[in-house]
């Protein structure tokens, strides 16, 4: 069975960003099948030392779910979200988003946001 809807989009979540912080994702669905890895890409841009990474999950007529969080100090993921599929390494300027063991009920909207 196919995997459709894996789209990406991105913002940025802090009532501070001024043009100097940038998160970008590429656009497009990704499809894939059941039981294979996906791979989402968040690349960013920041003078903040300490920043945050955040990834959420839309799915149809719902609103954003929170995945997990990276920065260079903490890693967390919600408990939905079990780190052995959802998991993500903040590496230098990109966290990419790796659901393993796809699903079908993986299909969503999954965005990437950032926060310092």
């Amino acid at each position: 069975m196919d995997l459709t809807g894996l789209s990406f989009w991105m913002f940025c979540s802090s009532t501070e960003c001024k043009g100097e912080e940038k998160v970008t994702q590429p656009p497009g669905d990704v499809i894939l099948t059941q039981g294979q890895t996906a791979t989402l890409m968040c690349t960013f841009t920041t003078t903040s030392s300490d920043s945050y990474l955040f990834w959420y999950k839309q799915e149809v007529n719902s609103y954003p779910k929170f995945i997990l969080t990276r920065s260079l100090h903490y890693s967390y993921n919600s408990p939905e979200f079990v780190k052995d599929r959802f998991d993500a390494e903040l590496k230098d300027s990109s966290v990419p988003l790796m659901i393993q063991d796809l699903h079908v009920c993986d299909s969503a909207v999954y965005y990437c946001s950032f926060s310092y």
